[in-house]
């Protein structure tokens, strides 16, 4: 079942990378007046889009390529993301917990049974 899970989602976390990647290279080849229109016009979406949901549903793909992306941007244009630099540490914060946090059992560790004779022995 995890198997499956993981494998899923590093298919669709593949699949994301592969089309980020023929986007840049298509803008690439396009012109500079045509990128402007392009900017202008999803610039226009987001906006449209913040005021219909209040906070978005991100999936793990999504986080990662907004992760990555913002490793390639420098500071001063965070800006355009809609996530904050806090989100996307909080999200790495998590991500290192969930990786390195073992399961705890409550309690006393469990008392070998010839540990336990030999003190209910000696107490009497």
């Amino acid at each position: 079942m995890l198997m499956a899970i993981l494998t899923s989602m590093i298919l669709s976390c593949g699949y994301l990378f592969l089309c980020q990647i023929m986007q840049l290279i298509m803008l690439g080849l396009r012109g500079d007046r045509s990128k402007e229109v392009q900017i202008l016009v999803l610039r226009h979406q987001v906006a449209v889009l913040r005021r219909q949901v209040s906070r978005p549903d991100l999936e793990p793909a999504d986080r990662a390529v907004l992760s990555v992306l913002s490793r390639l941007l420098p500071r001063p244009r965070w800006v355009s993301f809609f996530v904050t630099p806090a989100t996307l540490l909080r999200w790495h914060r998590v991500l290192v917990a969930r990786r390195w946090t073992y399961p705890r059992r409550p309690g006393r560790p469990s008392i070998r049974e010839e540990v336990r004779r030999l003190v209910l022995r000696l107490a009497v």
